[in-house]
């Protein structure tokens, strides 16, 4: 079975302006700041993460109206930034900024 899908919550940060690839599709990056208290091994641990995010298409466009620091719940998946890259980036596939 192959599955790839994440669920995330974090402040928005670094929010790019919105940009267009050479074939004229939306595209838009920012970082995700996340952090949490989960439980490992009976252990309550604090965890604090920065993840790159990319969106591309008519999201991207809805999610250019974003602000920096705002809360917001981001569902997507995981690739590489590149062929060429070890880095991981979450592509975004929905949204929700409504956290309460």
């Amino acid at each position: 079975m192959s599955r790839n899908e994440i669920l995330l919550s974090g402040r928005v940060r670094n929010l790019e302006p919105l940009r267009h690839t050479p074939a004229g599709i939306p595209l838009l990056s920012f970082e995700l700041a996340h952090e949490s208290r989960q439980t490992e091994a009976q252990h309550d641990r604090t965890v604090q993460l920065d993840l790159s995010v990319m969106v591309l298409g008519d999201l991207a466009v809805e999610m250019a109206r974003l602000e920096q620091d705002q809360p917001v719940l981001v569902k997507g998946f995981l690739t590489r930034r590149s062929v060429k890259s070890a880095s991981v980036v979450l592509h975004a596939t929905a949204y929700k900024t409504d956290l309460e």
